[in-house]
């Protein structure tokens, strides 16, 4: 058994459910610019969820966070991290789903991040993949989806 403690990446790892496979990343320019020219599929304060159904047996994450609406990268880094780990968590197959930030998070003036600001985002994020899913199937169907406060 290994010790969790001294080792936070594994902890990580294991927790989240494992790794996000480069199979599951929108990388593309052209799958990106495809993706944009669809309306919007959902809305939030900060976020915009743009989706279209894929070929492939699994769905499909790309993640816009500007730098002009979070200025630090460990802002931005933090928003990719919340909206990949809701997205492992989601079980959405056969869409790619394009969560671009739509305004801005924070200011260079304020703190990177904190607690607050990574709740908020979490709820927003998970309220894009629940419509995404409550699309596709009825959203009682998953019980790992449910909006809490916990960071």
């Amino acid at each position: 058994m290994t010790n969790l403690t001294a080792n936070p990446d594994l902890a990580q790892y294991q927790l989240s459910g494992g790794s996000f496979a480069r199979e599951r990343r929108i990388l593309k320019a052209d799958e990106f610019s495809s993706a944009f020219r669809l309306r919007p599929v959902q809305k939030t304060a900060h976020f915009v969820l743009y989706a279209r159904p894929n070929d492939l047996p699994h769905a499909r994450l790309g993640v816009v966070a500007a730098k002009r609406f979070a200025p630090r990268a460990a802002t931005r880094n933090m928003i990719k991290r919340v909206t990949r780990e809701i997205f492992r968590q989601s079980n959405l197959v056969n869409v790619d789903c394009i969560v671009r930030l739509s305004k801005p998070v924070n200011s260079k003036a304020g703190p990177a991040t904190n607690a607050q600001l990574k709740r908020d985002l979490r709820v927003e994020v998970l309220r894009l993949f629940v419509s995404q899913r409550a699309s596709l199937k009825p959203i009682n169907s998953s019980p790992n989806l449910t909006i809490s406060s916990a960071p």
